[in-house]
């Protein structure tokens, strides 16, 4: 823990969390930089959407919808739900952070699981509640050990669905078990930042739990398949007791103008999110089977990205195979924070980023480094 020895003091814990630290953007070398250390779309934003970003650029000294109106009836038409019951915000970190600080304070606990997203260990912490981790079975979330994690003074668990830097998922069969195991005033948060690349018949994102149950929320985002990452734009699916509550903390314009006129485009543009789902099933595909062909372990991912284990002999680490490709131009994200220090999480990119990483490792596998 640090110290602070005068001026002001935060409150207790805040010293404790560790500060989120995002992928890095540059290489140290290469002619030309390949970030996949993000998870960002390499189809870019719909073109309408980028539009209707500029078409706002003369109208700045206006405040926004402070209830994100047009967004959250867009989002409302696309899904089938009610507007009332969506709450938008500055990306879903923002929304993640709002229902720690709602339900959350100093004798409460939360859960999340070991390899979870690391924004719930800091929106736990920022409001004086203590983390509890559940362990994971194959690097996937297990129902019973989160569930073995839960006790009177359980107030949220919090699960990534697909998780973020595995990959992997649970069926919502598992969801809704876990679900059923709660006690009624513990929320359920499902993290489902990257449902729209999911493929699989037994998958949910949460919309029908939440549409039953008074304490399930569902988050998302527009920063992944949308391509509008810059512009944090996060949405939540809730009860309505649990919107009435987000609604109350919120800032009353937290979310700004072009970036609801983006949203609204992106979110009506299907036959760009159909693309990049497209390009996304083919190169996810690709990149398992090449990566494996180079004697790499690569752990079933269900999202735009892949989490690629080192051996970790004869110099083929982690560490090393990140010099390797920085010093190509490729940027790929370390994990240590994850409890995963020979692994890398690689984004599924262009076809060109995709082919020149997969060369590059073919290198570094050989002995090249």
């Amino acid at each position: 823990m640090s110290e602070q020895s005068s001026g002001p003091r935060p409150q207790q814990g805040i010293l404790d969390i560790a500060p989120y630290i995002p992928g890095k953007s540059a290489a140290t070398g290469g002619a030309k930089t390949f970030k996949l250390s993000s998870n960002e779309t390499p189809l870019g934003p719909s073109a309408r959407a980028v539009e209707a970003y500029k078409a706002l650029a003369d109208r700045l000294e206006l405040y926004p919808d402070g209830g994100a109106s047009a967004l959250r009836e867009a989002i409302a038409a696309h899904y089938g739900l009610n507007p009332a019951h969506i709450v938008c915000g500055a990306g879903s970190d923002e929304l993640l952070s709002m229902i720690a600080s709602a339900y959350l304070g100093p004798g409460d606990e939360a859960v999340y699981t070991r390899h979870g997203f690391l924004v719930y260990d800091i929106a736990i912490r920022a409001n004086g509640a203590t983390p509890v981790v559940a362990t994971e079975h194959e690097l996937t979330a297990d129902v019973d050990a989160i569930l073995d994690c839960v006790t009177a003074r359980t107030r949220v668990v919090f699960l990534a669905n697909p998780n973020n830097p595995t990959g992997t998922y649970l069926p919502f069969e598992e969801i809704k078990r876990l679900h059923a195991g709660l006690p009624e005033d513990c929320l359920l948060v499902i993290d489902a930042a990257y449902a729209e690349y999911v493929r699989r018949n037994d998958y949910g994102a949460g919309i029908e739990l939440v549409s039953s149950a008074p304490n399930v929320v569902m988050t998302r985002t527009f920063s992944k398949i949308y391509g509008l990452a810059a512009l944090r734009i996060g949405w939540a699916y809730c009860p309505p007791a649990v919107a009435d509550v987000l609604n109350r903390i919120r800032g009353p314009f937290n979310m700004n103008a072009p970036a609801i006129a983006a949203g609204v485009a992106a979110i009506a543009d299907r036959a760009h999110t159909e693309r990049a789902v497209a390009h996304n099933d083919e190169w996810l595909a690709w990149l398992i089977r090449e990566l494996e062909a180079l004697g790499l372990a690569v752990t079933p991912s269900v999202a735009n990205f892949v989490l690629i284990h080192f051996p970790g002999r004869d110099g083929l680490t982690a560490e090393a195979a990140d010099r390797f490709l920085l010093e190509r131009g490729i940027v790929l994200r370390r994990l240590e924070n994850y409890h995963l220090p020979e692994a890398l999480r690689m984004t599924v990119g262009s076809e060109e980023a995709n082919r020149a990483t997969v060369e590059a490792l073919g290198a570094f596998m050989a002995g090249e480094h």
